[in-house]
């Protein structure tokens, strides 16, 4: 396996919609970057968040897993409460080729606030809105912004195709289009 170049993703997303909308360069100003960067593609959260609250005191279980456990806010901004977490998902669309795999890392901007991004990897054959996790390890709220970059997605091309790919076996979280929570 090799890590793939900011050419490389410019070309795969362009000729094979791998990252919709895509971005061929670091969109900087007065936002968090986004977009293009030397080894990997640094993905934006949308305005969906899914904040835990255990207002129902229920026991987080991803074999039954329930909705309640969630409030669900729109919006620009999202405030996470203390030593708690946010489901959110990207902007971005992906398609993941079938020789890749994209391991998901977060951005040092929020690491330093105690922000802490979680992503399984992006297997080959998946795509989907990624479910991003967002831990506030911190004892006071901590703020996310909508649309800005939260999160590196490094991509590790093969040297062969798996046999069997995510789509193949027909991934329980294949084509996700919004926050997904957890599935058995």
């Amino acid at each position: 396996m090799s890590v793939q170049s900011d050419k490389w993703i410019t070309k795969m997303a362009k000729e094979n919609e791998m990252i919709s909308p895509f971005e061929d360069k670091q969109v900087r100003g007065d936002k968090i970057s986004f977009g293009v960067s030397s080894y990997g593609y640094d993905a934006r959260v949308s305005e969906e968040f899914k904040i835990f609250t255990n207002v129902n005191s229920e026991i987080v279980d991803p074999k039954n897993f329930k909705p309640t456990n969630f409030i669900t806010k729109n919006g620009s901004e999202c405030i996470i409460p203390p030593n708690s977490f946010v489901l959110a998902r990207t902007v971005e669309y992906f398609k993941i080729p079938k020789d890749v795999l994209v391991i998901c890392l977060g951005k040092s901007t929020y690491a330093r606030c105690g922000i802490i991004v979680n992503v399984t990897p992006l297997e080959p054959g998946w795509e989907g809105h990624v479910t991003l996790e967002f831990s506030n390890t911190t004892p006071l709220p901590a703020k996310i912004y909508a649309n800005e970059g939260v999160a590196q997605f490094i991509f590790l091309k093969g040297n062969e195709e798996p046999e069997v790919t995510y789509a193949d076996r027909n991934g329980k979280y294949m084509g996700q289009k919004g926050v997904t929570l957890p599935k058995v």
